[in-house]
């Protein structure tokens, strides 16, 4: 059997799926879909990418104690809301924030969770870096920050070693939106991309760069595939 260290070497393919903009419980039951066909080993590690239509999130740990306005305020505004079993609180993804959702076989990468959670971090942190903006963890508190103001939230969830969830990272969002709630359980304030550059990047121009950095930390070579034929072919 190949090391871990020999694997990455080597690269190993991994399956691109770009969802452009879909509701969340749709590719919620798309990454039911691929963690299932990942554990029988019938597809290669895949992440998807998307951008989501106006929604709250809850994690293990949350509550939905952390909205601060009404239902009625929610309905107006587009927002639905949803929990899920990935970990953390609470968090929001909408237009002009870029979702990333690895369906990996963690076997692959060591069986480090913890590596896998710094290595999502990293990939922000090392896109970042490139244009020139300085971004850190936090002990405690999995995501990216600038400063005080978080610009990524990471929540995962893995069950035989193949994961689910991801990364959300805030390109050029609604703060209002994020201001319904106590974003990751907690007071703080969030920050987007293009609030921190002159330039105003596109979802699809950061899709890239990140993509491009999880190829690096996690020895993929990236290939585009069609969400479409999970849905259709029969396995």
């Amino acid at each position: 059997m190949s090391s871990w260290l020999e694997l990455v070497e080597n690269k190993l393919e991994a399956v691109h799926l770009p969802l452009g903009r879909m509701e969340y419980v749709r590719t919620y039951h798309l990454q039911a879909r691929l963690h299932e066909l990942r554990c029988q080993g019938k597809i290669a590690d895949t992440v998807i990418t998307v951008e989501h239509e106006p929604v709250f999130t809850i994690g293990r740990s949350g509550s939905a104690s952390n909205i601060l306005v009404p239902l009625n305020v929610l309905k107006h505004e587009g927002i639905s809301v949803h929990e899920t079993e990935r970990g953390g609180n609470i968090t929001y993804h909408g237009p002009g924030q870029l979702v990333v959702y690895p369906i990996i076989d963690l076997r692959n990468q060591g069986c480090d969770l913890k590596r896998y959670i710094r290595n999502l971090e990293q990939s922000v942190i090392g896109f970042l870096a490139r244009l020139g903006i300085m971004a850190e963890r936090r002990a405690g508190f999995p995501g990216v920050w600038v400063g005080s103001r978080k610009i990524a939230s990471i929540g995962v969830y893995v069950k035989r070693w193949i994961t689910r969830h991801g990364l959300a990272l805030n390109v050029d969002v609604n703060k209002c939106h994020f201001g319904m709630i106590n974003p990751c359980g907690m007071n703080i304030e969030v920050v987007s991309l293009n609030e921190l550059t002159k330039e105003k990047y596109s979802l699809t121009k950061v899709r890239a760069g990140i993509l491009s950095q999880m190829e690096q930390l996690f020895g993929w070579r990236f290939v585009e595939g069609d969400a479409q034929q999970y849905w259709e072919k029969d396995w």
